[in-house]
């Protein structure tokens, strides 16, 4: 099957570059997670329209295993693709999509569960592969300001070098601050970064790393990255200002209702 892309331009660079946000109907953790209404909107809405705010996308793609979610995505004008549900994970999706689509150089996976990431931190992932040719992936961090994101077994951390390639991604806290005696002199005394899972591939390292097995590192942790960097994959890290709202479980959920209520609530107001 090929895909059709649209005619949106690309104004700063001639390749073509996807954005495919991958939307799994059945969540482990929230069933029907991408159709979770916020205010009046599914969550595949909010992260469709946010993604859209991208000046570097020349296509956003959402790839969907449920045909209820189609039609969701359909109905607010949204471009989907129907991929298997056998597929195990989120880029494993993207890869079956990039696949249908020859002309795609550069893919970006847009997290389903992120609905208000900014277009400009997806320009921001996407920069350092139009202006460096030795860098084939790369993703976001934003330093931790709070002990909770600190403690967060869901909120994973990572560390990188001095050339802002990714070390080691990890659910506990690195680094470890050994002369710090609470969470809160450790994040004071030491920059301490969450991992933002936005990742921009050039196509052909997007396609090898869906085709390698899963890794010993990969397992014990439950991150799909760090498969990446066991098979020697070179993960550029870029640094964000923009915090972003994962919606996880429940309590993310109900935590992503209470800021959109908020947003609308200062537009209303003329603050915004």
């Amino acid at each position: 099957m090929k895909i059709k892309l649209s005619e949106r331009p690309n104004k700063i660079n001639d390749q073509i570059i996807i954005g495919v946000i991958p939307a799994r109907f059945a969540s482990t953790r929230l069933m029907g997670k991408p159709l979770a209404d916020i205010c009046g909107k599914p969550m595949i809405q909010h992260t469709y329209e946010s993604a859209m705010q991208s000046k570097l996308l020349n296509e956003v793609i959402v790839a969907v295993d449920d045909e209820k979610v189609a039609q969701v995505v359909r109905s607010f004008g949204g471009k989907v693709i129907m991929t298997p549900k056998n597929i195990a994970t989120g880029s494993d999706r993207i890869a079956f999509v990039t696949r249908s689509i020859p002309s795609a150089k550069i893919v970006v996976n847009i997290q389903g569960d992120e609905p208000f990431i900014k277009g400009e931190m997806i320009d921001q992932a996407i920069e350092p592969l139009l202006f460096d040719k030795t860098v084939n992936v790369s993703t976001l961090a934003k330093r931790i300001e709070s002990v909770q994101d600190l403690k967060s077994p869901s909120i994973p951390k990572v560390v990188f070098d001095y050339n802002n390639f990714a070390m080691y991604f990890s659910r506990s806290p690195i680094p470890y601050v050994r002369d710090a005696k609470t969470n809160f002199e450790r994040i004071q005394n030491a920059e301490i970064y969450k991992h933002i899972g936005l990742y921009v591939y050039r196509r052909e390292s997007l396609l090898r790393f869906t085709e390698l097995e899963p890794t010993d590192l990969e397992q014990t942790e439950k991150l799909e990255q760090l498969r990446m960097l066991e098979n020697g994959f070179k993960i550029k890290v870029v640094v964000t200002e923009y915090e972003n709202l994962a919606v996880d479980t429940q309590e993310d959920l109900d935590r992503a209702r209470l800021y959109y209520s908020r947003i609308l609530k200062m537009k209303d107001d003329g603050d915004l």
